[in-house]
Parts: C-alpha cells; sequence; structure tokens
C-alpha cells in the first residue's frame, strides 16, 4: 500500500466546494485492513469515488466506477497508477482475490455488486467494503450474508467502518436488470439507476407536461436521463425528433439502451456516456428535457443543476427549449433565466415545479 497524501486529491472534473472532498476516512480503514493482504492479490476495486483506493493500493488492479467524472478523476489523480477501468461483470472480477469497495447509498447497487462478485471472482475472494456509520443500516449486513457466507464487522474509525465477506455462497438468476411496467412504458433499470424501475414524482409531473411541447422535429436531449423514461416519452411523442439520452452513470447508460429497446424506440433513441453534454456541439438541440440531482454523493448541492444548465444553454440552438423539473424551494427559476434565457412556470404541485426556458 502506498503511503499517499490524500490531501492532494482532487474531485475535478466534478464540482468542488469546500464542503465536498476527494477521499473520506472510509478510503483509509479499507486500505489499513487490506494492507496484509495486497501483495501477490488479483485487485478489483468498485465504487472508488475519485481515485483514493486505487492509488492508495499502489497495486495493479481493475476498476469499476459508476459515475463518468469519478473515471476522469482518477485518471486526474492516477500519476502512474497501474489500472484498468472495467464495466461491472466477468470481465473486471474473473479470478479476483481481493475486492475493495465503498459501499454505494442504494441497497438495490449493492445486490448488484455483490452478486457480481459472488458469481465471478475467485472462490478465495476476500471483499473489504467500507462506508460511513450514518449510511449504514441492518439491512446491509442482511444483503451480504444472502451471498456471502463469512462476515466480519471492523470497529468504528473515524465515523466510518468496514466488512470484511470470504466464502461467497451459490448465486441464481441475477435480479438486475429489473423491468417494470407503467401504463404501457416499460422501464428497465439496473441497480445502481435513481429510482429503480419506479418513475419519481417529479419526472411524473414533467411527463404530463410533455403533450404541452410545441416543437415536433429537430433533436431533443435528455440530459441525466437514469432510466431513459423521459426520453423514450419524447420519442414516442414526437416520431420526427431524434433523442439522445445523456448520463455520466454506466448503470443509467444501459438501463437507458434498454428501456429504448423494449419501448421500440432503440432505434431513434441515442444513449452515450458524457459528463454533460461535452459530446454534444453548440447549438445543435431543439429541445432539453431535465430534472437534475440536488446533491453531490450524500451532500445536498446545488453545483451539479447549474453546470447542467449551462450545459443544456451552451448546446441550445436559438429558439430552442430548456423543460425542467425541479424542487419548488430549490428556486431554480432565477438561475435558469440567467444561464439560458427567459423562463416561465408551466405546472407545479405541492413539492415539485416545472419551468420552460428559451434559449435567447
Amino acid at each position: 500500500m502506498a503511503d499517499i497524501d490524500f490531501s492532494r486529491l482532487r474531485r475535478w472534473p466534478d464540482v468542488e466546494a469546500d464542503n465536498l472532498f476527494a477521499y473520506d476516512a472510509t478510503d483509509r480503514l479499507i486500505l489499513e485492513l487490506a494492507a496484509p493482504l495486497l501483495p501477490g492479490s488479483k485487485l478489483a476495486i468498485i465504487g472508488d469515488n475519485y481515485g483514493a483506493l486505487t492509488v492508495g493500493a499502489a497495486t495493479p488492479s481493475r476498476v469499476h466506477q459508476d459515475a463518468l467524472l469519478g473515471e476522469l478523476a482518477l485518471k486526474a489523480n492516477a500519476e502512474g497508477a497501474s489500472y484498468t477501468n472495467h464495466e461491472l461483470g466477468r470481465e473486471l472480477l474473473d479470478g479476483a482475490t481481493l475486492v475493495l469497495m465503498q459501499l454505494p447509498r442504494s441497497l438495490a447497487e449493492l445486490e448488484e455488486q455483490l452478486d457480481a462478485i459472488a458469481r465471478y471472482a475467485d472462490p478465495s475472494v476476500v471483499v473489504i467494503a467500507g462506508g460511513r456509520i450514518k449510511h449504514l443500516t441492518p439491512a446491509i449486513n442482511a444483503l451480504m450474508l444472502r451471498f456471502f457466507g463469512q462476515l466480519d464487522v471492523s470497529l468504528a474509525q473515524q465515523k466510518s467502518r468496514a466488512f470484511t465477506l470470504r466464502d461467497p455462497l451459490p448465486v441464481g438468476e441475477p435480479a438486475y436488470p429489473a423491468t417494470e411496467v407503467h401504463g404501457g412504458l416499460t422501464v428497465a433499470a439496473h441497480g445502481g439507476v435513481f429510482a429503480g424501475t419506479t418513475i419519481d414524482i417529479g419526472t411524473r409531473l414533467l411527463l404530463a407536461a410533455l403533450p404541452k411541447i410545441t416543437i415536433d422535429a429537430g433533436t431533443a436531449v435528455d440530459l441525466g436521463c437514469g432510466s431513459g423514461v423521459l426520453a423514450v416519452s419524447i420519442a414516442r411523442l414526437k416520431p420526427a425528433m431524434r433523442v439522445i439520452a445523456s448520463d455520466q452513470s454506466a448503470a443509467a447508460v444501459a438501463s437507458a439502451r434498454l428501456t429504448a429497446e423494449l419501448n421500440g424506440v432503440g432505434d431513434r433513441v441515442q444513449v452515450v456516456r458524457d459528463d454533460g453534454l461535452q459530446l454534444q456541439p453548440d447549438g445543435s438541440a431543439d429541445l432539453v428535457l431535465l430534472n437534475p440531482p440536488f446533491h453531490s454523493g450524500a451532500t445536498v448541492h446545488t453545483g451539479i443543476a447549474l453546470r447542467m444548465f449551462d450545459e443544456a444553454a451552451r448546446v441550445l440552438r436559438p429558439g430552442g427549449e430548456l423543460w425542467t423539473v425541479f424542487n419548488t424551494h430549490l428556486g431554480y427559476r432565477q438561475p435558469l433565466a440567467r444561464s439560458v434565457g427567459p423562463t416561465e412556470l408551466v405546472t407545479h404541485n405541492a413539492k415539485f415545479t416545472v419551468t420552460v426556458s428559451k434559449r435567447a
């Protein structure tokens, strides 16, 4: 294990702020527990937020990060670390004897990860998974024991705790991707997708407003597409439109692609994994749909949404429209007007607001 200065690690190109960090005590605890096992191990790393585990292990490793911004931050922080990026699956885990992982917030995402480890890793594999105590629940222990025969829990250290798993158990058919039908719309989702196979309340409000959109042709973009519900819905509503679904999450991209295929619009919805809309040229879109996140990891932060507004403004042609749904208390109408152009209320309910902003 390398003796690294964690304070030099950065979140860039992700949002950076005084209350957002590129590492935490969990990274240190996982690496301390892993140190005796690293020599000679076949190492896989899952959920390395910004590269602390990969850089700290200083051992050739296969790495899966769901977030593209995490991959880019690791690349910037790596300084010659020997690693390769992989999707969650056989290529990542085949023959792995040691797996280090930051626990995800979602039990569904954790279930898919544990299933993959038990399914593909070496039978001798040791898994060291850690998280912040405030996010840990007894349900995590029960879920781990569905996939591993031995579970040891560390003492608390700087408000973090780690779990050591051994003896992977036999697994049946994988639970993910899962599907669910909502009024004729089939939603597919991997474990790491926000809202899973459900349709969250904000998205439902924006879906109900889609028939009010008068733009019928050109290019529409579902920015931060998640499972692809908005992209598929606008493709079905506006058959003459070309639709791009964009998300930085690998799980979201795989889910949106499958959602489009299951609903018969796979040939008209292009799904891309992207940092915002970096792959899209200036002035190339007629319509952008957006349900922005209001947090970065576990921290409430508006920086991601504001960055998305700026990206939408860049990509929209003059006269193009950004339709946004957001928690009303966040008061995004003024930031939308500054970034994009005149912003009007479309509809609202007790919790959410839908606006349309026209590119000046």
